[in-house]
Parts: structure tokens; C-alpha cells; sequence
């Protein structure tokens, strides 16, 4: 179950007209700080990534689930699942025995997967895999929230980072 705060804040997002996947960022952020935190572990980065979107359609954001093709199907299948209990809006109590035994086998897991480093990692890894139509439609959207001159100062804080990290080398 997700924290009060994190619903409001999402709620929040989504009356400000965020997109659904960044309201999501929301619920993928709890469950990271969950993992640093000590509450339970995560076996990769992604599996911390992919706990908090199941909670975010379950708890209603209208993030739909990935298309055909691009995950597994199982994955696909399960996303599906949690789409349509979210949207449906009832609200059964869940069962205690199979809440209890998912906690214990997350508990096992390690902490470290959530770490800074880690993160990093998995997105340095991440981005190849992203075309440049892709970037070019992110950066569109920053220049939307953004505006222009607070995009430049920040390509130009970014160049200024990349310049020091390069004479520190």
C-alpha cells in the first residue's frame, strides 16, 4: 500500500496535468527509498523501477501497460492486471498471508541495488537503447515545462560538469 503523501502528491501531479508516467515517478520513488531505507530489498534497480509502477496503476494512475513486444508477456500480462484493478476503483482488503509472505521474500533481498551507483548505472545503461527521435521528443517537453532560458542555463551547467569531469581525468 502506498504512503498518504505519495498518493496526494500524485493526485497533485495528475490536477497539474503531468503526464501518467511521471506521476508514477512518484510511487517508483517511495520504493526506492523503501530499499535505502532498510524496509525490504530489491534484487536490481529495475525490479525496485517496476514494484513502484504495479503500485502506481494499482492505486489508479492511469498509466497504461507496456505494448506487445517491448517487455515479456508475463510482464505485460501482470501490468494488465494491475491496470484494471486500479481503474476499476473497488477496494478489497488483500490477504494478509500472501502480503506477509511478499514482504519476507523482499526482505532477503539486497539494499545495495538502490544506491546512487547503481542507479546510474542502470541508467547509463538504458540510454543507448533510446533513439534520438527520443531524446529529441524529451527535450521538446523540457522546453514546454522549462521554458528556453532556463533550458540554456542548464545545458550550460551541464557543459561547465562535463568540462571539469574531463580535466579531473
Amino acid at each position: 500500500m502506498p504512503e498518504k503523501q505519495t498518493l496526494e502528491r500524485a493526485k497533485q501531479d495528475l490536477r497539474e496535468g503531468k503526464s501518467p508516467s511521471t506521476t508514477a515517478g512518484e510511487f517508483v520513488h517511495e520504493e526506492i527509498e523503501h530499499v535505502r531505507e532498510g524496509k525490504h530489498g530489491a534484487r536490481s534497480p529495475q525490479q525496485a523501477v517496476a514494484i513502484g509502477l504495479s503500485k502506481a496503476r494499482r492505486a489508479g494512475i492511469p498509466l497504461p501497460p507496456p505494448k506487445r513486444g517491448k517487455v515479456k508477456e508475463e510482464t505485460r500480462k501482470s501490468a494488465e492486471r494491475d491496470y484494471q484493478k486500479g481503474q476499476a476503483g473497488r477496494d478489497h482488503k488483500p490477504s494478509r498471508h500472501a502480503s506477509r509472505a511478499r514482504q519476507e521474500v523482499l526482505e532477503r533481498e539486497p539494499h545495495s541495488t538502490t544506491s546512487r551507483e547503481s542507479l546510474s548505472k542502470q541508467s547509463r545503461a538504458a540510454a543507448p537503447g533510446r533513439s534520438g527521435e527520443d531524446h529529441h521528443r524529451s527535450a521538446q517537453r523540457a522546453v514546454q515545462t522549462k521554458g528556453k532560458e532556463e533550458l540554456q542555463l542548464a545545458a550550460k551547467k551541464g557543459a561547465r560538469t562535463r568540462a571539469l569531469k574531463s580535466s579531473e581525468a
